[in-house]
């Protein structure tokens, strides 16, 4: 244990508490089990090593910080481990990485059984062994989906300007207002075209020159060792499946023609929807359907996007479409927070069933939502609303 404890200390004096994400914030960090996941890259050790600078002193024992890669895990137990620090009067156990441990659902079973006073914090990048793990945890864990930086926090971490965030309704009906507080201390538009490629993971300046090679190392991860291991996919069609997503980032999205999409990567249309259905699952992909209420398991999606505008520059083989990439952020970023369903012929999307938007470019014009009650029309290249008419940009402030 004092190995695991002198690991800690050294990475918590480490640990930067100069910005701290307001993801924090909506966390029930007093659960007694809860469960942080996120793709790779998005931050999650960071917080949970600041959550416990902002809460214990570093050399405290009544906290402990652990990543279940680490070598000591290879001779050693989470059972163990537990048992040892309860006994010494430790409160919080944070294990990191647990998709690195097998049978690790089981164990952290038991150990909330075996010590029900112990808060334990669980965080991993491989979602579909966390999804899959969960069935064991899930009357006793609360899990939360961390995404990447928002516009708003990109210009936090990478420019020093600090924003607050707004909800929805707030940039809806106050558009104006808010427009012009962020208007009165940055060029929106001159760091929106730079977020919208190397803005979504909080580790570009620290590695630039790997920044795309390790967003597709992280996407060939889950298509390489994950879909097989935890969804059964046959291991020879994973080149099939990134022709999918290459397919995917190079098309303007489209109604989604699966017949056309298993003819272009040699998948049958019923293993398509799929493999499309596990991509969504680990948050490679966002898939929209017209009616979320009648969804059934095999039904093919009506739109399909990559789940953020960085991936689709790290994974295009072609110069990625202007267009692709503004409707791919709006999904991410309304993503979050709502519930999106594709708009058919009214608008691009609908946003928990009662705003209507369409997205564009500077000449967006209002004609396909022009009857429509609460509709939008989310437009680039624009620094200020005008009437109904919003900057794009503004939707990367809601978190």
């Amino acid at each position: 244990m004092d190995a695991l404890f002198e690991k800690q200390n050294v990475m918590l004096r480490a640990t930067s508490m100069e910005i701290v994400r307001k993801f924090v914030d909506s966390v029930n960090w007093s659960a007694p089990m809860l469960c942080i996941r996120g793709a790779r890259g998005v931050g999650k050790s960071t917080l949970l090593r600041q959550y416990i600078r902002q809460h214990f002193e570093i050399g405290s024992e009544e906290a402990l910080y652990c990543s279940l890669d680490w070598v000591y895990f290879s001779q050693h137990s989470i059972l163990e481990v537990a048992g040892q620090f309860y006994q010494q009067g430790g409160k919080l156990l944070v294990f990191d990485e647990v998709h690195k441990y097998d049978n690790w659902s089981r164990e952290v079973k038991e150990v909330g059984e075996t010590y029900p006073n112990l808060q334990i914090i669980l965080s991993g990048s491989s979602l579909l062994k966390l999804m899959d793990g969960d069935a064991d945890l899930s009357r006793r864990c609360r899990s939360y989906d961390m995404p990447g930086l928002s516009f708003r926090e990109y210009l936090h971490f990478y420019k020093g300007i600090e924003l607050p965030a707004y909800s929805l309704e707030q940039i809806l009906d106050s558009q104006r207002q808010i427009a012009a507080n962020v208007n009165a201390v940055c060029r929106p538009l001159q760091h929106f075209h730079e977020y919208l490629k190397v803005g979504y993971y909080p580790f570009y300046l620290a590695n630039p020159i790997d920044y795309y090679p390790l967003i597709e190392q992280a996407v060939n991860y889950v298509i390489d060792s994950e879909l097989p291991q935890q969804r059964g996919v046959n291991p020879s069609n994973s080149r099939k499946i990134k022709a999918l997503l290459n397919v995917l980032a190079q098309q303007v999205p489209y109604d989604v023609d699966i017949s056309k999409l298993a003819t272009a990567t040699g998948l049958q249309r019923n293993t398509v929807i799929e493999y499309l259905n596990h991509l969504n699952d680990a948050k490679v992909i966002n898939l929209l359907f017209s009616d979320l209420i009648s969804v059934k398991k095999m039904q093919k999606p009506d739109k399909i996007y990559l789940e953020n505008p960085n991936l689709l520059y790290a994974l295009a083989t072609m110069p990625v479409k202007i267009g692709t990439v503004r409707e791919c952020f709006a999904v991410n970023q309304l993503g979050h927070q709502h519930t999106i369903e594709y708009g058919k012929s009214q608008g691009d999307f609908k946003v928990d069933g009662k705003w209507t938007f369409e997205v564009g470019g500077d000449g967006k014009t209002f004609h396909q939502i022009a009857d429509i009650p609460n509709s939008f029309v989310l437009a680039d290249d624009i620094e200020s609303p005008y009437g109904n008419k919003l900057p794009l940009w503004m939707i990367g402030m809601l978190y």
